[in-house]
């Protein structure tokens, strides 16, 4: 009995020790990290830092933390942020946002408020921490951005982020939100007459994304990886009775231009051709024209409710077949 009494005595000192190191290791990191964005130009500034957690665990609470990145303009102020780790298992952490935060960029700020938002995030064994997979959920979220006269809400958002083995940088990433209610004035202008419902009855999306760079601890103090192709399984937006479905796969250039082929898949079409003409997003003189055009295809295609449109990305344009649109998104990580 003396004898296990002293090694119980040993492993719980050897651990105090372990954990006493530890806990000094992790607040030094943060504490240089910090410093070093500093010494780069950034705004990086807390009231404190402090790690808590004894015996098994490396909670670290940052207190009225505030970031900005001079480059690309995104800035980010929160009361406080909390990190916490299993002190055995030091690259699995859960991160946990307060109710109440801001977001910066150089287009607007943005007020978001919630209920719990927290991710948890599995790292790879690195120096670079590169990320293997991520999930993050939200409750009653919501984003005012300022001068807005009402916030875009989300009962409930998930975002999930795996690392994929297949190609090397690639993800990938799964998005849901529910209860989804655009901003009114968003709303106003995709639906002057105020004919769909306040809330989406779905809003997801699936889809692989290949970047030039993997999403580590680069990605936040160096520079965003960018995507270089995209396979879009499905994404789904269901809003009354307007009904998108879109799939394809495209590339993405070094300015950000994507060449591919997007096919949407549209229920109740003439009802989306209505308000897109209510709204000018098609002129009412082009839309008879337009619609005996698609009213063909839809018959063609079997279901006169239901169009299946190819979109193909070329050029910087957006085309119909042989006819351009209007000019493709660039698609741009600050």
């Amino acid at each position: 009995m003396r004898a296990l009494l002293t090694v119980i005595v040993i492993a719980a000192l050897a651990w105090s020790i372990y954990w006493a190191v530890g806990s000094t290791g992790v607040n030094t990191a943060f504490n240089t990290w910090f410093e070093d964005r500093r010494s780069e130009g950034w705004v990086a500034e807390v009231s404190a830092l402090e790690t808590k957690g004894f015996p098994n665990r490396f909670d670290t609470t940052f207190s009225d933390v505030s970031l900005a990145d001079p480059e690309t303009g995104l800035a980010w102020e929160a009361p406080f942020f909390q990190i916490f780790a299993l002190s055995y298992k030091p690259n699995h952490v859960i991160a946990v946002w307060p109710n109440e935060q801001r977001i910066a960029t150089p287009l607007a700020k943005y007020d978001l408020a919630s209920e719990d938002m927290r991710a948890s995030l599995v790292t790879q064994a690195a120096t670079t921490l590169p990320l293997d997979r991520l999930t993050l959920t939200a409750e009653a979220l919501s984003v005012l951005e300022e001068g807005a006269r009402e916030p875009t809400r989300a009962k409930a958002l998930t975002l999930a982020v795996e690392r994929q083995s297949v190609a090397e940088n690639s993800y990938r990433l799964g998005f849901k939100a529910d209860g989804f209610s655009p901003a009114l004035d968003w709303r106003v202008q995709i639906d002057p007459n105020g004919t769909l419902p306040d809330t989406l009855d779905a809003l997801s999306a699936d889809l692989t994304v290949d970047f030039d760079a993997p999403w580590d601890i680069n990605a936040i103090q160096t520079a965003r990886p960018q995507p270089r192709k995209i396979n879009l399984r499905l994404a789904e937006a269901r809003w009354g009775q307007l009904e998108l479905q879109a799939a394809g796969e495209m590339t993405v250039d070094a300015a950000g231009i994507p060449e591919g082929e997007i096919t949407i898949k549209a229920r109740n079409w003439r009802d989306i051709l209505k308000l897109a003409v209510e709204t000018g997003a098609i002129p009412e003189g082009f839309a008879g024209s337009l619609e005996d055009g698609l009213s063909l295809m839809s018959q063609l295609a079997g279901n006169p409710k239901t169009l299946d449109i190819p979109l193909g990305l070329r050029g910087g344009r957006v085309l119909l077949g042989p006819v351009p649109i209007g000019p493709a998104p660039r698609l741009v990580l600050r």
